[in-house]
Order: C-alpha cells, then sequence, then structure tokens
C-alpha cells in the first residue's frame, strides 16, 4: 500500500482508504482481462455508496472513437443508468485506474461526480506507455474550487505492472501522429 496520497481535500480516513484501495485493486485485477478482449489499459466504475451503478474499459481502438476513454465510457453510462445528464445529486464516486487525463477531467467536471479515485499518476502513466494524459494546470485546486474531492496514488504497484504488461504486449499506444 502507498504511503503518500495525492489529495485536493481533507487527508483519507483509513475506512476509506481501506475501501479505494479494494475497489481499485480489483479493478486493476479486472484490467488484465479486459485487455486481453481488446480494450485499452484503464478501467473506471462509479459507486453510489456500496452500489456498483456503471464499469467500462478504454475503448478508444476497439470503436475508433478517440474519446471513448474509461471515465468517459463509465459516466455516460451510469448517467443512462440513472436516467440524468446532472449525478451531483446522487453523490457518487468515481474509482480509476489511473489519474483522468485532460479530456477526463472535464467530463467529469462537468459530470456531476463528488469524489475521485484514482491509481496511477500521469507522469508514471506517460513515463511507462508514451501516453499523452496532456496540459493539466491547477487541475485538483479547481476541482476543489468546485466541490470535487480527489484522493489518488493509490495501489500504484499493481497498476504499474498492468501498464507495463500492456506495452510489453505489443498493444496499441493510441495517439495522434503529429
Amino acid at each position: 500500500m502507498n504511503t503518500k496520497i495525492i489529495t485536493n481535500a481533507d487527508k483519507i480516513n483509513a475506512k476509506q482508504l481501506k475501501r479505494a484501495t479494494e475497489i481499485i485493486t480489483k479493478l486493476q485485477n479486472e484490467l488484465r482481462e479486459y485487455i486481453e478482449r481488446g480494450h485499452g489499459p484503464f478501467l473506471a466504475a462509479v459507486y453510489s455508496g456500496d452500489k456498483l451503478i456503471a464499469k467500462c474499459a478504454n475503448t478508444v481502438v476497439m470503436d475508433d472513437c478517440s474519446n471513448h476513454h474509461a471515465e468517459i465510457n463509465v459516466i455516460r453510462m451510469a448517467q443512462s443508468e440513472l436516467k440524468t445528464y446532472d449525478l451531483a445529486p446522487k453523490n457518487l464516486d468515481l474509482y480509476i485506474t489511473a489519474e483522468p487525463c485532460m479530456m477526463c477531467i472535464g467530463a467529469i467536471m462537468w459530470s456531476g461526480i463528488k469524489n475521485v479515485y484514482y491509481g496511477v499518476p500521469s507522469k508514471v502513466v506517460e513515463k511507462i506507455t508514451g501516453f499523452d494524459e496532456g496540459f493539466k494546470p491547477n487541475w485538483l485546486k479547481e476541482f476543489q474550487k468546485r466541490g470535487i474531492n480527489v484522493y489518488g496514488n493509490i495501489e500504484t504497484e499493481l497498476g504499474e505492472d498492468v501498464l507495463k504488461q500492456y506495452v510489453e504486449s505489443k498493444h496499441i499506444v493510441y495517439k495522434p501522429s503529429r
């Protein structure tokens, strides 16, 4: 377990950390199966308390659509399941195997998600995979101003292993050619 949690909120309590660690560990382990079926190397889940509302992996390559990141896919699924574009009244938690990229930050902010828990930080994702996570100045502070709590750097070692396996297996590291 990591000792340094990245956050923009109050210190994470032991119960929150235990729950986040359990969920992110489960997502990282499930992600290996998703990757074998052709998904990208990220998985996200939306919970309302203990109830799983939606779970979805990255489908960029499968769908030939650059915005089909795990976070956007799972937010779309949660909104469909709950029949609302505004998830704020539902007080939902988003768990992600890695820190959200620039595009997903916008999707999370506008969705109404209240709490975000993530595994591998973007700098590590970029180092392992070569993905471009985008320009994200002060995103933690901006989320804080909007009442969105973020807790990251949870179970990073397991997440790093999954990302390394993805790259070593010669899966597509998608990015626009420039």
